[in-house]
């Protein structure tokens, strides 16, 4: 299974799939593709690191989010790209992009959706005074951060926290969630009924 990750940033993310399959714990799926609409995300230094093709695709020259989207998809299918990863790809995608990949885009959310979607969950969770936070893998659909639930982990929001503490908490658990929804996926133990999904052994 040919996987593309696409970043904006520090891609930490990336950096533990790519530490997942280089220790075959990524089942049969193979990162073919990282793909970044930054030139200068450090994401980048990660995947040439592991040897891994790089395409940076900038939005400027583009005149829609569409149009962009186009040649996105028209990259991730030259690659044979089975599924497309977002690990902290920062733009919406739009029903174009969406409905050529259908099914088959993850995306990892530091909350446990759907409570806290979108910008700064972290600091959301924390406004709001919850005392459970956590992280989320889902579908992609055209709800930004509102597809099928793949998988959570909990995390205790302790009363000293600050945004900065519980996302790093927050973090490592998405450092362990994102390679083993992958990992389930590509050993099509991941089952789509309606909105909810279904781990099968």
């Amino acid at each position: 299974m040919n996987v593309a990750v696409l970043i904006s940033g520090r891609g930490s993310n990336l950096r533990a799939i790519l530490e997942a399959e280089k220790n075959n714990n990524l089942g049969e799926a193979k990162v073919t593709l990282v793909l970044s609409n930054k030139p200068t995300a450090k994401g980048l230094e990660h995947a040439r690191a592991f040897g891994k093709k790089v395409v940076i695709l900038e939005s400027s020259g583009f005149k829609t989010r569409e149009d962009y989207d186009k040649e996105l998809v028209k990259i991730l299918n030259e690659h044979r790209i089975d599924l497309v990863v977002l690990a902290g790809f920062m733009r919406i995608l739009s029903p174009v992009f969406i409905e050529a990949f259908r099914n088959r885009i993850i995306n990892i959310h530091p909350s446990l959706l759907p409570s806290f979607p979108g910008l700064h969950a972290q600091k959301q969770a924390l406004d709001y005074g919850v005392k459970i936070s956590g992280c989320t893998v889902h579908f992609v659909t055209e709800e930004v951060d509102g597809g099928p639930i793949i998988l959570q982990h909990a995390v205790e929001v302790l009363d000293d926290d600050t945004e900065e503490t519980l996302s790093q908490r927050i973090l490592k658990f998405e450092h362990q969630l994102l390679p083993k929804a992958i990992r389930l996926i590509s050993e099509g133990k991941v089952r789509l009924e309606g909105r909810k999904t279904r781990i099968v052994s």
